[in-house]
């Protein structure tokens, strides 16, 4: 898994993923912290992310092992809402 933040949306009319309708979100890779690395991606929102939230990342294969991108030309998938990162007793990020 990697952390991101949701920092923008996409919008393709014309794509070859066959999906009805999918939500594509620009995301910044993140710290534990939510600090931005400034590497972003285009991830398949599967679960309704908003703006300036932490998520979840799948990424690879890996982002395929699910009903809705099974076989497609999917790349990254949004497949959690981070709600509480806590490192050794500490709490780092919270919703």
């Amino acid at each position: 898994m990697i952390l991101a933040m949701v920092v923008g949306t996409v919008v393709s009319r014309e794509r070859a993923d066959g999906l009805e309708a999918p939500t594509y979100l620009l995301v910044e890779r993140c710290d534990q912290q939510g600090t931005g690395k400034r590497d972003f991606l285009v991830a398949l929102d599967l679960i309704g992310a908003g703006y300036g939230e932490v998520v979840l990342l799948s990424q690879g294969s890996a982002a395929r092992q699910t009903p809705t991108t099974d076989d497609r030309p999917i790349d990254a998938a949004i497949v959690g809402l981070v709600d509480l990162i806590d490192q050794e007793n500490k709490v780092l990020y919270r919703k």
